[in-house]
């Protein structure tokens, strides 16, 4: 007998307005309960998570999604800082991205992503895929709690 899952905290670090929409519908569609925060690049990213500026009280996310091309800071070294940082390398960061070149996949990974997606263009493909990251996380995989 599955337990319902607790809902989780989830971070998308996404400039795209139409990758943003479309992940948040996968949320609503999928009856994701999962409380979903969004920032638009990656200096944003980096205030969220060190709970700066606007976001001085944002929670701690118990995941991230996370697209390579971002302005300001991209994807890549948003990652980096990520799990450079003891306080912060423990939260799973998936890279949810358009790209598919071999060497951004190395590179994500050699930095230390939990999981690399490559974004369907289908809408319906892309709903499922963040259906499927969601239900990988929250009813598969324990996440670390209370991450300070």
């Amino acid at each position: 007998m599955n337990v319902p899952a607790q809902p989780i905290e989830v971070l998308l670090v996404e400039d795209d307005p139409g990758d943003e929409l479309m992940t948040r519908e996968a949320f609503e569609d999928n009856k994701i309960r999962n409380q979903l925060h969004v920032v638009r690049d990656g200096q944003e990213a980096l205030d969220f998570l060190y709970r700066q500026g606007e976001h001085s009280d944002a929670p701690r996310p118990d995941l991230i999604l996370l697209d390579l091309n971002l302005p300001k800071y991209d994807g890549r070294q948003v990652l980096e800082r990520i799990k450079s940082d003891e306080t912060l390398a423990a939260i799973p960061v998936v890279v949810l991205t358009t790209s598919s070149a071999e060497e951004d996949i190395l590179r994500s990974y050699r930095l230390h992503a939990n999981a690399y997606v490559t974004k369907p263009v289908d809408l319906d493909q892309f709903i499922a895929a963040v259906r499927q990251i969601d239900e990988f996380f929250v009813t598969v995989v324990r996440l670390p709690r209370g991450i300070v």
